[in-house]
């Protein structure tokens, strides 16, 4: 916007300075009719003794701006202010009109003048010099200039200014999406709102969180009462089957798809409680990182031994982050336990935590058989499983849980490409007090 006001400027001002130049120009030239004429009415009179006089008169009083020559038909002067005719000047025309004229430059003065040559052979030259003109011309260019300079700074400062503004409103848009992202839906953008489009895209922007923490609330409350009404005639369903006799294979089974479903709610019990406390940052305190993937590690190494992996661990000590102990065992426990439960005989298991900047970096890596390329967009969604493994027990809300419960602790969840197996690497926020 700045260089479009600058070229219609600029544009503007180059039309002026043409009519400057061409008004101070006729100026010269009127100037130099007025000459003329006067010299054309002593001509009428005396001939060229007349206009002799008259030229000597002039030129005793000549300032430097007007250029007079009268010269015998032999090329000698008779009168003037210089004593040569001009190099590359010609004698055009008839008369003491003022046209034709023509300019010419002569140790660095530019002159207008008109050449005739008298009846008789007398060569008269009469000239106006252009100093004027170029002067106010060249003032009036760097003055110009100088505008259009001062014109470019302060459009720059403006469109500075105007593109600040625009960028501190839209980060503020920016942050509160990030916000959003990492999972607190009650995030508001402090302030009134103005009545631009900016704060009506503000209005818009709450409205919609406002109608999604709605909805999200709901759900999740459906979810929880779903959860809390069939766990309790689930219990007491498996009190009754323990007072039935003679039947125990039958019970047996019953009790075990009964406790299955009672771990399902358990597990969608706590996906919502992490979720309802994502981004709070409540009752979480400094735990030692390294001591719970120790501990984890040497409950599930065995395990997966006893399954004929591969299983490796590399954990950096005394790393601290700001958590809850219990949660943070339970997402490792998701992790290794479907690793193990996915992995075939020879395939390799491996846990590093290690520092990474400001974060401490926890990967949990194996070489089964990964995730099909059209589950990565939803394989933490609740209930989500391949089709390949409806055969394994499960109800695919591992992965559910553990993103629940890193949003809880401010972690991000990466799922790494190009790697066989799977591969799910979480960044925890390192806790600054322990450095």
């Amino acid at each position: 916007m700045a260089v479009a006001v600058a070229v219609l400027s600029l544009g503007a001002m180059g039309l002026q300075y043409r009519l400057v130049e061409a008004r101070l120009m006729d100026a010269q030239r009127s100037l130099l009719s007025a000459d003329l004429d006067g010299f054309a009415a002593l001509y009428d009179q005396r001939r060229i003794i007349a206009l002799r006089q008259a030229i000597d008169y002039r030129a005793a009083a000549a300032t430097g701006d007007e250029m007079l020559l009268l010269m015998d038909r032999q090329g000698a002067v008779l009168a003037g202010t210089r004593g040569d005719w001009p190099a590359g000047l010609t004698a055009e025309g008839e008369g003491f009109a003022v046209n034709p004229a023509r300019a010419f430059t002569e140790g660095g003065t530019r002159w207008l003048a008109v050449a005739r040559e008298l009846p008789g052979g007398f060569p008269l030259l009469v000239a106006r010099s252009l100093q004027p003109v170029d002067d106010t011309l060249g003032a009036m260019r760097r003055g110009m200039l100088g505008m259009l300079a001062a014109m470019l700074v302060a459009g720059g400062l403006v469109g500075w200014l105007a593109a600040r503004s625009v960028m501190v409103r839209i980060g503020r848009l920016n942050d509160l999406a990030d916000r959003v992202a990492e999972g607190a839906l009650d995030a508001r953008l402090p302030g009134a709102r103005t009545d631009d489009e900016f704060g009506l895209l503000e209005t818009h922007v709450h409205s919609m969180l406002d109608r999604i923490e709605t909805l999200n609330r709901a759900t999740h409350r459906l979810s929880d009462t779903i959860a809390h009404e069939l766990r309790t005639p689930l219990n007491r369903m498996l009190l009754k089957l323990s007072k039935i006799e003679d039947q125990e294979e039958v019970t047996a089974e019953l009790k075990a798809e009964m406790r299955q479903a009672i771990r399902m709610f358990d597990s969608l019990l706590d996906i919502s409680r992490a979720e309802a406390d994502a981004g709070s940052g409540g009752g979480l305190v400094p735990v030692d990182l390294s001591a719970v993937a120790r501990e984890v590690w040497d409950l599930y190494e065995p395990l997966a031994e006893d399954k004929g992996l591969d299983a490796q661990a590399v954990i950096d000590p005394d790393l601290r982050v700001l958590g809850d102990r219990n949660l943070i065992a339970q997402l490792l426990s998701n992790l290794l336990d479907n690793a193990i439960k996915y992995c075939a005989s020879g395939d390799l298991l491996t846990l590093s935590l290690t520092r990474d900047g400001d974060r401490h970096l926890m990967r949990v890596a194996d070489t089964g058989p990964g995730l099909p390329a059209d589950m990565r967009g939803e394989v933490f969604e609740r209930f989500v499983r391949a089709d390949r493994d409806r055969g394994i027990s499960g109800h695919g809300l591992g992965l559910a849980l553990v993103r629940a419960i890193a949003a809880r602790h401010g972690a991000r969840l990466v799922l790494p490409e190009g790697q066989k197996g799977l591969t799910l690497e979480i960044q925890w926020p390192r806790l600054q007090q322990s450095d």
